[in-house]
């Protein structure tokens, strides 16, 4: 699954560990989401989603 995450994190300002913090994640977690060789579980998805004021769909795409 393809995903905005880099763009939106960085638009922020926040580095991986900064998001990897406020989801309760590792940094490595984020790193992989945003490098596509992990897909978030949905509770998760919901929480960056949360996180950044966004729906799902604006995160990740197919």
């Amino acid at each position: 699954m393809k995903n905005a995450l880099k763009d939106i994190r960085t638009t922020r300002g926040w580095s991986q560990g900064d998001l990897a913090e406020r989801l309760q994640v590792s940094r490595q977690t984020v790193n992989s989401i945003e490098n596509g060789r992990y897909d978030p579980s949905l509770p998760l998805a919901f929480a960056i989603a949360r996180t950044f004021d966004r729906r799902i769909e604006d995160i990740f795409f197919p």
